[in-house]
């Protein structure tokens, strides 16, 4: 079993910056490919970015491509989304997963095994 527990969200006017953690436990954290996905109101849950196990591939949603940097820092078993130039759309509630899977990360939700409990992003305009 993997412990996610996902921190750093809050409420943040348009274009300002948030930077979301995700803290692991249990399992060896370097073994499992990490993942961000969010879901707002009245929406599906949606891939945002993904790190393989070692930090060397990413993997961005289109919409977030050039704004958000996802990042892990394997000694201290956690995981980042560093979120600049927010929008109003960025709004959602924000969960980090882990993958047991090797290679590219995965953008399908189906293929994560563990989930934490998620973090509110609030953007105003």
């Amino acid at each position: 079993q993997v412990q996610l527990v996902e921190s750093g969200g809050g409420l943040v006017q348009a274009g300002g910056s948030l930077r979301l953690s995700c803290a692991a436990s249990g399992r060896t954290f370097s073994n499992y490919a990490m993942g961000w996905f969010r879901q707002a109101p009245g929406k599906e849950r949606e891939f945002v970015a993904g790190l393989s196990r070692g930090g060397g591939i990413t993997r961005y949603a289109d919409s977030v491509k050039d704004r958000f940097t996802i990042s892990r820092d394997n000694a201290k078993n956690t995981v980042y989304l560093q979120m600049n130039s927010l929008k109003p759309e960025d709004t959602a509630v924000y969960y980090c997963a882990a993958d047991s899977h090797y290679g590219t990360p995965s953008i399908k939700e189906n293929e994560y095994d563990y989930w934490g409990q998620g973090t509110q992003v609030t953007v105003s305009s």
